[in-house]
This record gives structure tokens, sequence and C-alpha cells, in this order.
């Protein structure tokens, strides 16, 4: 059995460290889990307006999490908070109301920074929103990541064995979560 996995970068930009991370994870993690990433930066700003019909941008992303077992957000800090772009694909996924795509749903939160602290604001803003989607967050281990550009290779290679074996762990950790809340609480 494998698990489908979907993941949301937070940040837009073409040189994403966020996005290197995301394939460093991609690489260290367990072998029965698949991955999609969600795109973001094609929908147009939410509104309640487009409720009864949804654009097709939004409505592939509500398909895309609907396929899905688990998501997990790999997001950076911006003004000590999630991207704005990040926070607007999650109220695209939540609505409308009685269709939260992130209800009961297995969700992983990590981010990477060149600042010391990592992503900790931003994440702790991020599980604020998702907590009130009611996704079942994996709560351990946090992982704040410090970002090193001499961690990563070119090819998603994670270059320094410790911060390997940290991200091999997080990522366990979450494909065991992700069982044991659809034990619990099977996906549709």
């Amino acid at each position: 059995m494998s698990y489908q996995v979907a993941y949301f970068v937070g940040s837009l930009s073409s040189t994403s460290i966020n996005r290197t991370l995301s394939q460093a994870l991609i690489k260290v993690a367990p072998d029965d889990l698949e991955f999609t990433e969600i795109p973001i930066g094609n929908l147009p700003l939410y509104s309640p307006d487009f409720d009864s019909s949804y654009p097709p941008e939004a409505q592939a992303l509500k398909d895309a999490i609907a396929a899905s077992d688990a998501v997990l957000f790999v997001t950076p800090e911006y003004n000590r908070s999630i991207p704005g772009a990040l926070k607007n694909a999650i109220d695209w996924a939540s609505r409308p109301w009685g269709q939260n795509s992130f209800d009961h749903m297995p969700a992983a939160v990590i981010g990477a920074s060149i600042g010391q602290i990592g992503t900790a604001v931003a994440q702790q803003s991020l599980r604020g929103v998702l907590s009130f989607c009611n996704a079942r967050q994996m709560t351990a281990p946090e992982a704040y990541i410090y970002f090193q550009p001499e961690t990563y290779a070119a090819s998603g290679e994670v270059t320094d064995e410790a911060t390997a074996d940290f991200l091999r762990t997080f990522m366990q950790e979450f494909r065991t979560h992700i069982e044991r809340v659809l034990t619990v609480i099977p996906r549709p």
C-alpha cells in the first residue's frame, strides 16, 4: 500500500529554498509515499463571489487535494507569517462553507529560512489556520530548517548526514502519522 501526498511550496520564487527543501524531503521519504505538488501561483484571489462557480484553477486545487491521502506544507516565512499565495490557496481549498478540503486530512508543516530560527513564526501562523480547517496535524517533530545552500546538491540530495537523518526522521514520522490518522478517520 502507498499513500498519495500532496505538497504545497509556499513560495512562488523560481529560486525558492523551500522548493529545494521539498525535493530533499521527497528523496529521503519512505518508499510508500508518492508525492504530487499542488501549484498555487495561478490561483486568482479568493472571494466568496466565486463560491457558486469555482474557476478551473481553484477546482483543480480541490480535486488534487481530494485525490490525496495527506498534505505537506513546505513554507517560507514572510513578515512573521505565511506567504499570501499559500494563504490564498488554503482559502480556496477550505471553501465554500461545508466543502472544506482539509477536513480530517493528515498534514505536516516544515519550512526553511536563511535565518537561525527557520520558519518558526510562519509555522505557528499556518498551524492556527490548519486547526481552523480541522486538518489533523503532526505536532512532532517540529522542523525549523536553517537553510545552508552547501547542504543541498542540485539533484535534491542532502550532503550533510545529520541534516539528512533529521529530514528522514521527519518524513518517517509523517508517514506514521498518516497511517494513524487514516486508520481512525479513513478518507472518503
